[in-house]
């Protein structure tokens, strides 16, 4: 009986992947959101750095014959006129200047103070760490919005009122944020390596625990410089904001609500502007959130580089 010989062994080449798949892998997931939301946020600091020379109209400037006046209604007035017949553009392109300083200067400011009370709460430990995150906690029992309002009505209406109220709203978020990692970076090995060598404790949390940190530290900053958009016209728009008649977008909205029956594109405009800093700064700090975070990125680039969100659209 004649053996039969064994099968020979041929190995398969790799199969290269497509371009359109090896890009879509090496840019990750978020990389679409990164792009759209950090659009929108340099198309506004374009607009806000340029708007003395961009304006069409002096943004104080009342024409009590034009109030009112709707969007393309005639060649002058592109987005119309408000109720005492200032132009809506000019207003807008002046007051994205106010609407970025209230959203970006109160995140960096509860970033610096909450970040370095929660790294030395998270990193002493003890009774100072109970004690801050007890204070924390009063803090968060009551809802941003009502504290902050309550602050800024004690200080009086103004911007600078209003950053104050903003940070002391945000910096708890911060700190217990900061907090939380650095609880969990103490317990790396590098950072006993370097207790090891004899390295001092300022030196450890600033050379080994800060950098490390910092990743998740700045996508929650990016996001809460979203919220704190809406804070801020949410203060304006009760009147604790930037007083008449400084453009500022909250104020805006606020004083279309005596013509929403007759013009009702005096609200919705900045409205709808407040709406879509918002969500360029969310879409922003999701977009690095998934940069950052490389298993995020991983799943996403395995289902096709669409969100959660799209896929379940798709489906049903």
């Amino acid at each position: 009986m004649k053996a039969t010989a064994a099968p020979r062994s041929e190995t398969v080449p790799p199969v290269r992947p497509r371009r359109r798949d090896r890009l879509r892998a090496r840019a990750g997931g978020g990389s679409a959101t990164a792009v759209i939301g950090g659009t929108i946020v340099a198309l506004t600091i374009v607009v806000a750095v340029l708007a003395p020379v961009i304006a069409p109209y002096d943004p104080l400037a009342t024409n009590p014959s034009a109030v009112g006046l709707t969007p393309f209604s005639d060649g002058h007035h592109l987005l119309g006129t408000d109720e005492v017949g200032r132009d809506i553009l000019s207003r807008l392109m002046h007051g994205a200047r106010l609407a970025l300083l209230v959203a970006v200067l109160p995140t960096l400011l509860a970033l610096m103070v909450g970040g370095l009370l929660g790294l030395l709460s998270g990193y002493v430990g003890g009774w100072l760490d109970s004690t801050l995150m007890r204070i924390f906690d009063v803090m968060f029992s009551f809802p941003g919005i009502l504290l902050a309002l309550g602050i800024s009505v004690a200080l009086g209406p103004g911007t600078t009122s209003m950053i104050v109220a903003m940070v002391v709203v945000t910096v708890p978020e911060f700190g217990r944020i900061v907090r939380g990692q650095v609880v969990s970076l103490r317990q790396e090995q590098y950072v006993e390596a370097a207790g090891a060598l004899g390295y001092g404790h300022p030196r450890i949390a600033l050379r080994h625990i800060t950098p490390n940190l910092l990743g998740g530290v700045v996508v929650f900053a990016t996001l809460q410089t979203g919220r704190n958009v809406i804070l801020s016209s949410s203060l304006a728009f009760l009147g604790l904001g930037a007083q008449p008649p400084t453009p500022d977008w909250g104020q805006m909205l606020s004083g279309g609500r005596a013509l929403l029956v007759t013009a009702q594109h005096v609200a919705t405009i900045p409205g709808l502007a407040i709406v879509v800093l918002a969500v360029g700064f969310n879409l922003l700090g999701d977009g690095i959130r998934d940069r950052l975070d490389p298993r995020t990125r991983q799943s996403r680039a395995a289902r096709g580089s669409k969100p959660a969100s799209w896929n379940r659209w798709r489906r049903s």
